[in-house]
């Protein structure tokens, strides 16, 4: 019997940008990442913009996971070095499943256009509640280099061997085939 062909499911994003200067008039990381979801043919129909306060953060992202209606969410800031960066440590307690490739990838592909500098990176990703959720840093190439190299790619369920869209809340997608 034939397999049916994967094929591609709009899915809702969330996006939220993480920022102490920034204010919604001047969010060009947050444009970005929603100009590039729409633009591949996903809907983001929630967007927040909050500064640096891991409760906050905490807040906004376990409604979001709690709602039907948002199967990823895209935050960006918060996760370098600088003494109130609290991203991560907002994001990680709420995580089923630790995603651990995405850091890792994501600082290795930084490697390759900023060098030694990548390993301040603490990008990171994880699944809540069948909510995907990527956190990376806020800058306009961090976010362009982590949405189309492995956000984008993992969002569209006609990618194989796998990708993340079986795995989320509302989805009709078909999983993994083929990985050992």
């Amino acid at each position: 019997m034939a397999k049916a062909p994967r094929t591609f499911q709009s899915l809702q994003l969330a996006i939220l940008t993480v920022s102490d200067s920034r204010s919604r008039a001047n969010d060009s990381s947050g444009d970005l990442l929603q100009h590039r979801a729409e633009r591949a043919g996903h809907q983001v129909p929630e967007r927040a913009l909050l500064p640096n306060n891991r409760y906050q953060l905490r807040a906004q992202i376990s409604q979001w996971i709690a709602s039907p209606a948002v199967q990823v969410v895209l935050v960006n800031g918060g996760t370098g070095f600088a003494a109130g960066n609290c991203t991560v440590e907002a994001l990680t307690p709420l995580f089923d499943h630790p995603i651990d490739g995405f850091g890792e990838l994501f600082r290795q592909l930084s490697f390759q256009r900023i060098g030694s500098a990548s390993v301040q990176s603490r990008a990171c990703a994880g699944l809540a509640n069948q909510t995907l959720i990527f956190a990376m840093p806020g800058s306009g190439s961090a976010c362009e280099l982590a949405w189309q190299q492995l956000i984008e790619p993992q969002l569209n369920a006609a990618t194989g061997p796998c990708n993340f869209v079986p795995h989320l809340k509302n989805s009709t997608a078909a999983g993994c085939e083929g990985i050992a």
